[in-house]
């Protein structure tokens, strides 16, 4: 591994460009628990302002990456909030890393959604080749709500793609989200061993584990986060661990994403994510800006709400 990578927080887009899956994974590494995601759903409409994507928007007030949910790889038509641009032209405007959210249904079960159709953004081998043909830097595994996903279905996804696409892409994987009938990993009442799971997960190939942020997802504490962060980072050193924040919190005061990003901070994840649930397809900006401020202080968040041409 080269050591020379830059750290994510710092890197400019002219480094993160020419990164490949394994040397993005290495510079979050390097960047010690600071980096920011921001998550855009593509259906929900063009844009929260007028003329800019939210992907630019969340990447002006501080987001290091970019995760797009809803992304339909049959229909890209369908992709309202792309505005007609493709992923590579968004990525030249951003200079970040954008990644794609596929989902991994279990056969047979049938969305309760009926705002966008799923079938366009199910984790086969085909759409995940695609994806990276478009320029997706990064690919992550899971279940929408209502989508009947299982966290089984995610291990069994996850040792699917990584066996077909190796180091090609750089993969995540968990479940932070739809924890109706099923728990999320880390709650208590879950009726699997999240540690066991966790396991599954990385022997499967997962590169980043995805977990709920405490603060966020009901019921879930820092002690529950930390100890599986932990077991992340020791059970196969070099995994990162990614603390999501959603659950509809995204579209509260900026006082309670510090507090929040403040509880994530102590589990010790490496990446931090802001959900989609705001107005528009996107967290409210200032939410992001906050998280960032608190996350890595003022400095660093500037430099990457100004640094886009560097």
């Amino acid at each position: 591994m080269n050591d020379k990578i830059t750290r994510l927080i710092t890197a400019t887009g002219t480094e993160i460009e020419k990164m490949s899956p394994m040397e993005l994974k290495r510079s979050i590494f390097k960047s010690e628990g600071r980096v920011i995601m921001g998550q855009h759903l593509l259906f929900a409409g063009r844009g929260l302002v007028s003329r800019v994507t939210n992907t630019e928007l969340l990447c002006a007030f501080g987001a290091d990456m970019v995760m797009l949910n809803t992304f339909n790889l049959d229909e890209p038509e369908k992709n309202v909030g792309m505005q007609g641009f493709t992923l590579k032209q968004l990525k030249s405007m951003c200079r970040r890393p954008i990644g794609i959210y596929l989902g991994c249904p279990k056969d047979g079960i049938q969305t309760e959604s009926k705002l966008y159709s799923a079938s366009g953004m199910i984790a086969t081998d085909e759409h995940v080749e695609k994806a990276l043909e478009l320029g997706a830097d990064f690919i992550v595994l899971g279940g929408n709500p209502g989508s009947g996903t299982s966290i089984m279905d995610v291990v069994a996804t996850t040792k699917r793609v990584k066996e077909k696409f190796g180091d090609q892409v750089l993969l995540f994987a968990g479940k932070w989200e739809d924890g109706i009938d099923e728990k999320v990993l880390g709650d208590p009442l879950a009726k699997y061993d999240s540690k066991d799971v966790i396991r599954q997960l990385i022997d499967a190939g997962a590169d980043v584990i995805d977990l709920p942020a405490p603060g966020s997802r009901h019921g879930i504490e820092v002690p529950m986060i930390r100890e599986l962060v932990e077991y992340v980072h020791s059970y196969k050193p070099g995994t990162l661990a990614m603390c999501f924040l959603n659950s509809s919190v995204e579209g509260a005061d900026p006082d309670t994403i510090r507090l929040v990003s403040l509880m994530m901070k102590q589990t010790g994840a490496d990446i931090h994510a802001i959900g989609d649930g705001g107005f528009g397809g996107c967290a409210c900006p200032e939410n992001i800006m906050q998280m960032s401020i608190t996350m890595k202080g003022k400095s660093y968040t500037y430099y990457r709400m100004a640094g886009v041409n560097r």
